[in-house]
């Protein structure tokens, strides 16, 4: 049987990732797997946060909304979390562009506040912080 949310198998014994872990993965999850929808529900919104330098907005929203999906339910099961971990810290790497667009012209979106874009750059910090931790190996005991 596959190890699901909150354990791990290394070796032939499962072992459990522990409450602080457990909840990381938890909120990776529900991050991106929210976002990804959000990618197909709200595909036009989500397409004014892509800088106008990039091509093919509506393909880029939908690509990384089906990418967040993917990497949520990749972290869900032991064997594919720390590969699904990965591509979702390229991920969010690859879209902080659309990040600094937003923080860079506030103006284009008056309904967010400022403080929130300018916040929302350290968050990307620890979010990335917290997939690294959260879909490691869990050390030998």
């Amino acid at each position: 049987m596959t190890p699901a949310l909150g354990e791990t198998k290394t070796l032939g014994e499962t072992r459990t990732l522990g409450l602080p872990r457990t909840l990381g993965l938890a909120l990776v999850f529900i991050w991106f797997f929210i976002g990804g929808i959000a990618h197909f529900v709200f595909t036009e919104l989500e397409m004014k946060i892509v800088p106008p330098s990039l091509p093919e907005p509506r393909l880029l929203v939908l690509v990384s909304g089906a990418l967040e999906l993917i990497g949520a339910l990749g972290i869900l099961f032991s064997p594919t979390r720390r590969i699904a971990g990965w591509g979702l810290i390229l991920l969010t790497i690859a879209v902080t562009p659309a990040n600094i667009f937003m923080w860079q012209h506030p103006h284009l979106f008056p309904e967010v506040p400022y403080w929130a874009l300018t916040l929302r750059l350290p968050l990307q910090l620890l979010l990335l912080a917290c997939i690294w931790w959260s879909t490691k190996a869990p050390e030998g005991r």
